[in-house]
């Protein structure tokens, strides 16, 4: 390479001028002559010597190159892509640890010009405002003891202004001098972290962090947090505390605690959400070190999209209550819930969890942030504590995209594992705050933005004159402390009204659990294996929120894995081959269903069904079919019977001699295989065949009825389990899905779902839409309805029965419907299920047998009531007819059913002459249309 720098021979020959010396020309030096000298001139020189120089140069560049490319493989391009070969062994690149140096962190004073340079406050709240100031902004600002900071973004309205109210905007965030500044983003709520800066900086000793509709009842923080902690066992001596007695248990939904079971906060795991019993038994805290206190919020509680989206209409808005008379309830090291940014307290020494990340989605950001804070908190003994209402917030209907929490159900589990086990060897707080940011940023939970933002705000408090707290030992990391029965603490949670899909629950009225009951018991250990052929960042979650409640686990495959989502690679044309490492997995299992996305299954038709028998669609005409191998002049099942004749002639006894009795061997079973059942007796068998057929290119609608048919006969298969499916191949032009699903079959084919607006239209929106219009009578209990009728044999409930449960009711005329002769079914139009509006508009209902077969339309219904109100009209139309109500909906209300598991109520309601049994004061003649969740197809 040096060679290159060295001037070309050629520039003497092409005229150039040579270079002067500093001292003149050679021979210029008249003191000490040359006459005899040669002349020196390097271009005269390197003209007369050009071929030798010619020589040296190629010498020199033949050496460079043998020892660049020594140790080299002798390849042509090994030069050019030598650079690039150094850079790609080199690794992928390690995120640099920031370098602060902590003791040479400047103080930041305020300057003496600088707005409210003089002012001090030590409560402070702190919204983030992009709006107008609001009513509740107002009532904030009027708190006694307590000052307002709203912090500005680029949405805020030019002059913002509330009296009482210390506004930041952009330009004079940008003049505070901090540090973290310039990590914001101009549009977010995120530049909250700006104001948590000056607040501290201005005397703060307690900040509560808030949103802009928060409204504070009483105006009073101090009667719903613990503002003063200084006095400690003084005013507060013990708090309730989640038992530490499952060290396997990590994170906990709190509003359970609070009364609503059925409602889970935005961040909660999601495959958390069914776990919705009260404790056992709770032990007790000394209070005192509750330096983070997340408030619950009536109204508007912190929900996810999912839980907003799934239980209620479109234009309705929430309102809902939780127990203010409940404790407080603490967590242990160990254990997690979800902390937000919309109601909660932070006492001074948890003043350095405020940071909010910058590199995630707006909805995830805060409780990302609480998940970090308080595992930062185990290391200065402090513990995160729920406090009963603490404020109201009023739901605008204001929808936001369920992408903007993906970061939330994609990473939250993991996260909590992540650091559950994260430890860290630094010395002081603050370097073990970056240290887990570090780490968090190199696993994926954050960018390398927030570590490098974690370093900032770390200075910016250290320059405003916050004092980190002292560390203390891990509780976790010690040997925990015997539970004795004198320690245990009970309380039991109110089962207060809540909301279920959209169907209000109002005082007594009954969830008819008992369907659920049956069906987790009945499938609890039973593992789902669903192969999805459409998009799985659309539909992977959603399938499992729609199934994962019934069944132990969902095992979802598709084309492409995905591990964020759990979602496992496995080609549907050999899906049979992954099943045994999914068996291997769940060794425990009853049994294994697997189902594919374009069937939907109705699970509660299948309580009859035998777990420990074969289940597959071998009677249904267009699922099963028996191809003739003889004279087929289709050359695939040529092939594919070529393989099943050499799977069955190496097979074992026992298989070829049930496949030979049963199919023979000159046809061949073809299966779609959408839908098929494996009881564990069977699943050592089901792997036998499996390694049998080796790398053999055996497709699965040709491997799993040959697997079927040399397991067992088809006689001992419980075939009459899912007899009764809807098979459409194709469906007509002018038909959707809606048109043919009925909730009285086992499953239902086809449906295509390839986004999230698929799922609700198409496959929960027909699990939700089923209105039940029949109770069985007892006295006819005894007939044996059939399987296809989805009625649990020896159901015996009608209104004589529920009367003698219910005393509120027993008055009420009682119309005998008898379920096993006189079932009437309406499928409604998605997503509505706002009691009669929806019942109306979808158009037809059906009589009972015995009172004629003309259908009774909507529009006649509302007619003949002679009414305005479509709630009205419903129930009089029903009386009319002699109908009974009950809805039916899909398991997505999953948490809706738990609580009852756990406090085992259960009960009745129908509509006798349109009285709505558990709302007497308010009933009037073919009043109210009741709703009553069973979360499935039967009355219990």
């Amino acid at each position: 390479m040096l060679v290159q720098d060295r001037p070309s021979p050629h520039a003497a020959a092409a005229g150039q001028k040579p270079p002067t010396s500093p001292r003149g020309a050679p021979g210029a030096d008249r003191r000490h002559p040359r006459p005899f000298a040669k002349n020196l001139d390097f271009a005269t020189w390197a003209s007369e010597h050009s071929s030798k120089l010619l020589l040296l140069l190629f010498a020199l560049a033949s050496a460079a190159a043998v020892f660049l490319l020594r140790g080299a493989a002798p390849d042509a391009a090994a030069l050019l892509c030598l650079d690039r070969s150094r850079s790609s062994s080199a690794g992928p690149a390690k995120l640099p640890y920031p370098d602060v140096a902590w003791s040479r962190v400047p103080p930041l004073a305020i300057a003496a010009a600088a707005p409210f340079a003089s002012f001090r406050a030590e409560r402070w709240i702190v919204v983030a405002v992009s709006t107008p100031p609001t009513a509740a902004l107002a009532a904030l600002a009027r708190v006694k003891g307590w000052q307002l900071l709203a912090v500005g973004d680029s949405h805020t309205p030019a002059g913002w202004e509330l009296k009482g109210a210390i506004f930041l905007s952009l330009e004079l965030q940008a003049q505070l001098g901090y540090r973290s500044v310039d990590f914001l983003p101009y549009g977010s709520h995120v530049r909250k972290t700006a104001g948590y800066l000056f607040a501290i900086q201005h005397g703060a000793k307690v900040i509560f962090d808030a949103d802009d509709r928060a409204e504070v009842p009483g105006n009073d923080l101090g009667k719903h947090f613990d503002v003063d902690l200084g006095s400690g066992v003084t005013n507060h001596p013990v708090l309730l505390q989640y038992s530490h007695a499952d060290p396997n248990r990590t994170v906990v939904n709190p509003y359970v605690h609070f009364g609503q079971g059925s409602v889970w906060p935005r961040g909660l795991p999601l495959d958390k959400v069914g776990e919705v019993g009260h404790e056992v038994f709770y032990t007790e805290v000394f209070s005192g070190r509750q330096f983070i206190q997340q408030g619950l919020s009536d109204g508007l509680p912190d929900v996810d999209a999912v839980f907003y989206f799934t239980r209620k209409p479109p234009t309705s808005a929430f309102d809902l209550r939780f127990d203010s008379e409940a404790p407080k309830v603490a967590l242990p090291q160990g254990m997690m819930a979800p902390v937000n940014s919309f109601n909660t307290l932070f006492q001074s020494p948890a003043f350095w969890g405020l940071m909010m990340p910058v590199s995630l989605s707006s909805m995830a950001a805060d409780v990302i942030r609480g998940y970090w804070a308080q595992r930062i908190l185990w290391e200065i003994g402090g513990y995160v504590a729920f406090y009963p209402p603490t404020i109201y917030r009023k739901d605008h209907i204001q929808a936001y995209p369920f992408s903007e929490e993906k970061d939330l159900h994609v990473n939250v589990g993991r996260l909590i594992k992540f650091l559950n086990e994260w430890r860290s060897n630094k010395r002081t707080l603050f370097e073990k705050i970056l240290d887990l940011s570090y780490a968090m940023a190199e696993e994926g939970f954050w960018t390398e933005q927030d570590a490098r933002l974690t370093a900032a705000w770390l200075q910016d408090l250290l320059a405003v004159g916050y004092r980190q707290p002292r560390l203390m030992s891990l509780e976790i990391d010690r040997q925990r402390a015997t539970i004795g029965e004198g320690d245990m603490k009970e309380f039991v949670p109110k089962k207060l009204p809540s909301v279920h899909l959209g169907v209000d629950e109002i005082g007594t009225v009954n969830y008819e659990i008992g369907n659920l009951i049956k069906w987790r018991k009945n499938f609890g250990n039973v593992v789902m294996i669903m192969h999805v052929s459409g998009p799985v960042d659309r539909t992977a979650l959603e399938w499992r929120l729609l199934y994962g409640r019934i069944f132990k686990t969902v095992i979802i495959l598709a084309e492409q894995s995905n591990k964020e989502l759990a979602v496992e690679r496995c080609a549907l044309s050999h899906a049979y081959k992954y099943l045994p490492k999914v068996f291997e997995r769940y060794s425990g299992a009853d049994g294994f269903l697997f189902l594919q996305d374009h069937m939907i299954l109705n699970y509660w038709n299948l309580l009859q069904a035998d777990k420990e028998k074969l289940w597959i669609t071998n009677k249904i005409a267009h699922s099963w079919v028996t191809v003739p191998l003889e004279s087929n002049k289709e050359e695939w099942f040529v092939k594919q019977g070529a393989l099943v004749k050499q799977v069955i002639g190496n097979s074992p006894v026992h298989f070829q001699t049930n496949y030979k009795e049963n199919m023979g061997e000159e046809k061949i079973a073809f299966c779609g295989s959408e839908l098929f059942y494996i009881p564990r007796r069977f699943v050592e068998d089901f792997g036998d065949l499996v390694g049998l057929v080796g790398d053999l290119d055996l497709h699965h609608k040709i491997a799993v009825p040959m697997f079927f048919m040399a397991m067992d006969s088809p006689q001992n298969f419980d075939s009459e389990a899912l007899a009764g499916t809807v098979f459409k191949t194709q469906l007509p032009a002018n038909a959707t899905f809606k048109t043919i699903y009925t909730a009285q079959a086992p499953a239902v084919f086809p449906v295509k779902v390839m986004n999230e607006i698929d799922f609700i239209k198409e496959a929960a929106g027909s699990l939700l839409q089923r209105i039940r219009l029949s109770i069985p009578c007892p006295e006819q209990s005894s007939r044996v309805p059939s399987r296809s009728s989805g009625i649990p044999r020896g159901a015996g409930w009608c209104p004589a029965a529920i009367r003698q449960r219910n005393p509120r009711v027993q008055k009420q005329p009682a119309p005998v419907v008898c379920q096993s002769d006189r079932s009437a079914s309406l499928l409604l139009q998605a997503p509505s299920l706002t009691g009669a509006r929806a019942f109306l508009r979808a158009g037809q209902l059906s009589r009972p047998a015995g009172r004629g077969d003309k259908p009774v339309r909507g529009a006649e219904a509302r007619r003949a009531a002679g009414a305005t109100s479509p709630r009205v009209a419903a129930g009089r139309a029903a009386h009319r007819h002699g109908l009974a109500f009950s809805t039916t909906i899909s398991f997505l209300a999953a948490g809706d059913v738990a609580a009852e598991l756990r406090s085992g109520t259960t009960g009745q309601g129908h509509v006798g002459e349109g009285r709505h049994p558990t709302r007497t004061g308010r009933g009037h003649a073919g009043g109210q249309l009741h709703h009553s969740v069973d979360l499935g197809v039967d009355s219990c």
